[in-house]
């Protein structure tokens, strides 16, 4: 069975078991997820796209406008994939949905009048990978990792965060990845905040870059840090004591652990470094696939790990943080974002070596 038969299999075993019969689905993650990559949005701004699938029990329909209609059929190739376009001209407002859903019940990836919302029910079903999905997962994480690393290495001391965050996103835009996540501190803001914008405060010897970089769809996470200078005591030990954390995270992210499970060993491992409240200052990270998060875990999160999934862990200990994206295999974890020729922290206990990204050291 292909990446899409697979797709609307499951979709259709989802009505089957919430007694619908059919589904719309408007948001634009959704719809990458459904037609294997394809993009639905014009406004990054908004998750609602220029384009609805209708998928019934034996149908698959297109809904959208004749603006959005070429692109669609010839560069996303959905009439090829064999969806049933319907269009509509953009200045008139025709209700395809009653229309081709009839007399079935309907259900929503959101809430839509009179219809079913199974948006939550949506996640674990499109987080869990296909091998396609898989493939193009891989190839997302290390395009993440060369944007970040050509980016990173570009920064110098008197470049504002601004700056910043123009040649980061320049360098995603330049291996085809959307950046809908570019997170930029310098110095004392490292320090301030946990999800800094950029501003227009100019560095001077510490800066940390964040990326989400979107490609089909899926969303692969990194961070790095870089410093000009020799790093204080404080601060290494610091990256060392994140970089520990973050590999308990990964080691721990095993198929049928619960989110739960995995979350305390991160809490015992930030209070077995000497950081016992840290972790109270920014979400761990969790599932990831067609959101930076699908899932964030937390002590209350029943949701198990399977095998084939992807995981973003960002532990943070005020003034660094640690994060890449790794997809849980049967046997090990895979780093997707890993960044070649990076200096790394290597984690050893009774499982191996797990390496993590230490601070880059520049003079």
């Amino acid at each position: 069975m292909n990446e899409l038969a697979t797709k609307l299999s499951r979709i259709r075993e989802l009505l089957e078991k919430r007694k619908a019969g059919a589904l719309l689905i408007r948001r634009s993650d959704n719809f990458a997820w459904a037609t294997c990559g394809a993009a639905s949005f014009v406004n990054q701004a908004t998750d609602r796209g220029t384009a609805a699938l209708l998928i019934t029990r034996t149908s698959e329909y297109l809904i959208t406008d004749n603006i959005e209609a070429p692109r669609l059929e010839h560069e996303e190739q959905l009439v090829e994939q064999g969806w049933e376009f319907h269009i509509t001209p953009w200045h008139e407002t025709a209700d395809r949905i009653e229309d081709l859903r009839g007399r079935a019940k309907l259900a929503a990836d959101g809430a839509y009048p009179n219809a079913l919302d199974l948006s939550a029910e949506l996640i674990p079903i499109r987080a869990a990978l296909t091998l396609e999905e898989t493939d193009r997962f891989r190839k997302i994480g290390a395009a993440c990792g060369k944007a970040m690393d050509a980016a990173i290495r570009s920064v110098r001391p008197g470049m504002s965060e601004y700056e910043i965050a123009g040649e980061l996103a320049r360098e995603a835009w330049r291996l085809d990845l959307q950046p809908i996540v570019v997170l930029i501190a310098a110095d004392k803001r490292i320090f301030s905040y946990r999800h800094p914008l950029p501003t227009e405060a100019i560095l001077k010897e510490y800066a940390m870059l964040v990326l989400c970089g979107r490609r089909g769809g899926l969303i692969g996470s990194v961070t790095r840090l870089v410093h000009f200078g020799k790093l204080s005591v404080e601060l290494q030990r610091k990256s060392e004591c994140a970089a520990n954390i973050d590999a308990q995270f990964i080691r721990a992210t095993r198929p049928g652990r619960s989110l739960k499970e995995i979350f305390q060993v991160g809490i015992d491992a930030y209070r077995e470094a000497g950081y016992p409240e840290e972790w109270k200052l920014h979400h761990q990270g969790g599932l990831a696939a067609y959101a930076p998060r699908e899932i964030i875990a937390t002590l209350e999160t029943d949701y198990q790990v399977i095998s084939g999934q992807a995981y973003a862990w960002n532990p943070s200990i005020t003034g660094t943080k640690s994060e890449d994206t790794i997809i849980v295999g049967e046997k090990s974890n895979e780093i997707i974002t890993a960044i070649p020729g990076w200096p790394t922290i290597e984690i050893q206990d009774n499982g191996g070596v797990i390496r993590r990204p230490a601070i880059l050291e520049l003079t």
